[in-house]
């Protein structure tokens, strides 16, 4: 006890010297914007320093250098270069590296990769390369090749982000294990870097393993090439509760497209009208000379809202694991359609319908685990409160109508007329059961998965509806055209991969009881992975296809993070 107390002070006076140091500690001068060193060999010394003077700055800033330059990853810098002694990564003595000569050509480039130039000190970098290259001068500044250098490393670890993780929020459904990216990482980069000597092969490593992902980046290409400068145009925001920001931002666009001479002057309602339904019949739209919707994104559909959706798309399959199962269900909800890929090959492909926008269906990821002929349909609560309780209330004969059963917490059938329906408006104390059969909703056949919505893949009593357009139709479950091919697929996977002496359904006795339209249950012992996922544009055939944005999922996602973003 007693060494306790007399070595306690030793310890302590130290750690509050060091404290009061810190709390007096005067702000990080501002860096240097010249310094001219006339001795070469100098150079790199005081590169250091103006390095070292810049990253603290950097941190007690917000991660400004000046009124031009933003470090995004300041922390991460000051840590990576701390562990070199704040040396230069890009260049040595006078002479810029090959490296950061790629890497700036990649970053003027990289919108092929879903990027945006800007974000990564396009444009300054460019005229420091400039100056570097032509300025004698400027080759002896030791605090611009300091400068240049920080951007470097800021750009080249935020592209690494980027490429590697996107920029939209991981969700509840992501399945990667990587969402942080430690200091090991980025020092990793940097080693992968100077082993490979090549940015893109660095780059590329990172960019996700999938199909979709590459299909979709050769489509980009295609579409940057159709595209030779973006016309940049206003974005109407729709619904808006500021209408009269709405009609400024309608007026801009409409000045920037040569439809109104001006971008201000007043515009009376009778002008309006003529000016919008003008537009509507030009563009083959509903002529009603009112702003609707469909009017809106026809103004918003430009290269430039084109590029974004792309850009949300690529960064959508970073949120997919590293590596996809051997064998799975691929639902895409924008497209309609189901894939079943099996060793990255597409084995078949299904039209669908799919939940309505009032009743989405959700994205999920899960496993078949097993089918149901001739099934009953549990009403879910929501489509009771929304659709049931009004039904009956307006018409008696409502569950006779639809074939549905009433039964209570015993599991009784309960005569609908006996129920006071008016007092009902939240839920009902009763499950309501349409029983198995040709006219019930799941059709003759139900794919289960385990997941928390109460949505399953299913055959459909209005088949007819698998030859619309627009798809968006159901409850939230995925009706599936070519179930009878998802089944088969399942079964015969079961019997390839059936251990022996184990039971085994095949493929007659579901075509037999489907024929006698009986229930039975069929186990997938190996359960198939299922990703249900929201992709609104696809590469196919080198192009990209673009499909209407049903949920308007993009619209938040751009507006939440790429409203701002510029080209350049």
């Amino acid at each position: 006890m007693s060494r306790f107390k007399s070595s306690f002070p030793g310890i302590l006076l130290p750690v509050l010297f060091l404290l009061l140091l810190s709390c007096q500690q005067s702000e990080a001068p501002d860096p240097k914007e010249k310094d001219i060193v006339e001795k070469p060999e100098q150079i790199d010394v005081r590169k250091a320093k103006n390095i070292e003077e810049a990253l603290l700055y950097a941190i007690q800033n917000n991660g400004r250098i000046n009124d031009t330059v933003l470090l995004r990853l300041d922390t991460m810098l000051l840590t990576v270069y701390k562990e070199r002694r704040f040396s230069p990564l890009w260049s040595k003595d006078e002479l810029i590296s090959p490296l950061a000569d790629s890497l700036i050509d990649f970053i003027e480039h990289s919108k092929e990769y879903g990027l945006f130039p800007s974000d990564y000190h396009n444009k300054a970098l460019h005229n420091v390369q400039a100056l570097l290259a032509t300025d004698s001068a400027s080759q002896k500044n030791a605090a611009l090749w300091s400068r240049a250098d920080l951007m470097l490393t800021d750009a080249f670890f935020l592209i690494s982000k980027h490429l590697k993780q996107g920029r939209l929020s991981f969700d509840s459904v992501t399945l990667r294990t990587d969402t942080i990216l430690t200091d090991s990482f980025y020092n990793s980069l940097l080693a992968d870097l100077k082993w490979k000597q090549n940015v893109k092969a660095v780059f590329h490593a990172l960019e996700p393993k999938h199909r979709g992902y590459d299909s979709l980046k050769a489509g980009l290409k295609f579409f940057l090439d159709s595209i030779k400068t973006f016309k940049r145009y206003t974005h109407v925001i729709y619904p808006n509760k500021d209408s009269a920001a709405m009609y400024q931002q309608l007026q801009r666009r409409l000045f920037e497209e040569d439809i109104l001479p001006s971008p201000s002057e007043f515009v009376d309602s009778a002008q309006w009208k003529t000016v919008i339904s003008n537009y509507q019949k030009t563009h083959g739209l509903k002529v009603t000379g009112k702003i609707n919707e469909n009017t809106i994104n026809r103004l918003n559909n430009t290269d430039w809202e084109k590029f974004k959706q792309i850009v949300i798309n690529l960064d959508r399959y970073k949120l997919l694991p590293d590596t996809m199962p051997e064998k799975y269900v691929w639902v895409n909800i924008p497209s309609y359609y189901l894939h079943l890929i099996d060793s990255d090959t597409v084995v078949f492909k299904s039209r669908i319908v799919v939940g309505k926008p009032q009743t989405r269906t959700p994205v999920l990821t899960s496993r078949i685990t097993d089918m149901i002929t001739y099934p009953q349909w549990t009403i879910p609560t929501s489509i009771i409160v929304k659709e049931v309780l009004p039904g009956v209330k307006k018409n008696p004969n409502y569950f006779t109508k639809h074939g549905y059963s009433l039964i209570d917490g015993e599991g009784n059938e309960v005569d609908p007329a006996t129920v006071n329906w008016q007092k009902y408006s939240k839920g009902i104390p009763y499950k309501v059961i349409q029983g198995s059969g040709d006219a019930n909703a799941l059709g003759v056949l139900k794919f289960n998965f385990s997941n928390k919505y109460s949505v399953y893949l299913h055959d459909t009593n209005q088949r007819y509806l698998f030859s619309n357009s627009n798809r968006s139709l159901s409850h939230g479950c995925v009706r599936v055209q070519e179930w009878q091919k998802l089944a088969k697929y399942l079964i015969a996977n079961d019997s390839i991969n059936r251990k022996p002496n184990t039971s085994f359904i095949g493929s007659d006795s579901l075509k037999v009881w489907l024929q006698r339209k009986e229930k039975h249950y069929l186990p997938v012992r190996n359960r198939v992975p299922l990703f249900i996922r929201y992709f609104s544009c696809e590469g196919i055939n080198g192009k990209v296809k673009f499909y209407e944005d049903i949920y308007r999922e993009d619209k938040i996602l751009r507006e939440r993070y790429f409203a701002d973003k510029s080209i350049q």
